[in-house]
């Protein structure tokens, strides 16, 4: 059913000053109220999809809909709820928090909780990083990284990997290797240059004239879920070394455990000049963010009085985001959920590994931890390739929805599909996902898959005509 979009002078005033009673009043309206106040087109693809749930409640791993239902989320808010939802220790953390009416945010002043957040980064980072820039998003810790770089450098190219995702707001999209993002928005911060990632000759030309501030890179890319080659961060970190240039790592998706290694970046003993960490720092309750820096870094742009105030955030480092972050690491340490991580990752992939024998349109399962991918490709047969190909030349991607949407619908498994017009499918499980839902999540894909390689030219027909129903009416 399409939902409508109701007329501005239709909407009821509040006519109560109570948070939860208003929560009560206008239940059942979140996908009008969308429609009508926010992203039109994202709810129309909601509706496409089949994804339309009213959501009244996150528990741990699970999301609960206005029925009853528990959907198992292996989508985690783009990996924010590492913790699961509404953990219980951060959650008390807060509680007591708000209860002692902390002075947040002084400006012109100090928080105690900032320095403590600060100080326990640094000595989770590797021995090259010795101060922090606290932040309020992903996306806000990599421009921050970019402007730094370019201070401490006093040079302007920028490098960057195609595929790469470093945010959406201006500086982080120069930056960004999908065109799908960038397209419409440019031009783009000048001296910002993409390299195929992977390549250590390429990226080596590149950085050869010496003029180069950094190059930023994720250790795992998230489209796509591409794991970097064997000795390529290792180079890059020896090449940028050699020219001058900062080394940069985007650890703001596989960062704080979700690798199997507290960051991703010491399954290759890295030592950057630069980390972006943000999402699970948050524990999902506030936005917090960080910039990891040598202090030679640090030093060099704020590097007087009259510069101490040259980049800053004005919600960076409050209480309430330094206390979500600290109640998370602590979260992170007594539940030992780095180790978990690494044990969980393993049994995933163990799991799902003989999906590539079994199944024709499995290429590869890939990933690092939690951090796991399935890649899809066409099938052998001459009728279900000829319908594959005509398919995905009119809609790149189409199978892995073909996978996705009853894995949500029959078996209530949120995932994603990795990229756009991306047939890859990307899972980024809580670190405190339950044994037994690994367990459930590789039967349920299974069954679909099974259901989807034996049945691709009736499958593709239904699922494609069903998808094209939907996207009319939501028109």
């Amino acid at each position: 059913m399409v939902i409508p979009i109701p007329n501005s002078s239709s909407s009821p005033e509040l006519e109560v000053n109570d948070l939860t009673a208003l929560r009560s009043q206008r239940s059942g309206e979140g996908l009008a109220l969308n429609q009508r106040y926010l992203n039109r087109q994202l709810g129309r693809v909601l509706q496409t999809l089949g994804f339309d749930r009213e959501w009244v409640r996150g528990e741990g791993p699970y999301l609960i809909d206005s029925t009853g239902g528990r959907y198992l989320d292996l989508y985690a808010g783009y990996g924010v709820f590492a913790l699961g939802r509404n953990h219980p220790f951060v959650k008390q953390a807060l509680h007591e928090l708000l209860d002692s009416n902390p002075p947040s945010l002084p400006q012109l002043g100090v928080s105690g909780l900032a320095g403590l957040l600060a100080e326990r980064l640094v000595q989770l980072a590797p021995a090259s990083i010795d101060a922090a820039l606290l932040t309020s998003s992903g996306t806000e810790s990599v421009e921050g990284a970019l402007k730094l770089a370019r201070a401490a450098t006093g040079r302007t190219r920028i490098l960057y990997c195609e595929r790469g995702f470093h945010g959406l707001s201006y500086g982080s999209l120069s930056v960004n290797g999908n065109e799908e993002f960038r397209a419409h928005f440019g031009p783009f911060l000048p001296g910002c240059e993409a390299v195929p990632f992977g390549d250590l000759e390429a990226l080596a030309a590149a950085i050869e004239p010496g003029d180069v501030a950094a190059l930023i890179v994720e250790p795992v890319q998230g489209k796509g879920v591409y794991v970097a080659p064997d000795g390529y961060l290792a180079g890059a970190q020896e090449l940028c070394r050699r020219s001058g240039t900062l080394f940069i790592l985007d650890e703001v998706q596989t960062g704080l455990g979700r690798t199997g290694r507290f960051l991703a970046l010491e399954h290759w003993g890295l030592d950057p000049d630069i980390v972006t960490l943000s999402k699970a720092l948050s524990g999902g309750y506030v936005p917090v963010g960080a910039v990891l820096t040598s202090r030679a870094v640090f030093d060099a742009t704020f590097s007087s009085m009259e510069r101490s105030v040259v980049h800053g955030s004005t919600f960076g480092g409050g209480d309430f985001a330094a206390g979500a972050g600290l109640a998370s690491l602590m979260v992170i340490e007594r539940e030992a959920l780095v180790d978990r991580a690494r044990a969980m990752g393993d049994l995933l992939m163990e799991l799902t590994l003989p999906l590539v024998e079994r199944f024709e349109v499995v290429r590869a399962v890939r990933g690092l931890g939690l951090m796991w991918g399935l890649e899809l490709g066409p099938p052998s047969g001459r009728a279900a390739r000829r319908v594959w190909e005509a398919v995905e030349h009119r809609q790149p991607g189409l199978f892995a929805q073909l996978i996705t949407v009853p894995l949500f619908r029959d078996h209530q498994i949120l995932t994603q599909v990795a990229g756009h017009h991306m047939n890859v499918i990307k899972a980024l499980p809580p670190l405190t996902i339950p044994e037994q839902e690994l367990h459930r999540f590789a039967g349920a894909l299974e069954q679909v898959l099974t259901g989807a390689e034996s049945r691709l030219l009736r499958a593709y027909a239904s699922l494609g005509l069903g998808l094209g129903r939907r996207a009319l009416r939501a028109r």
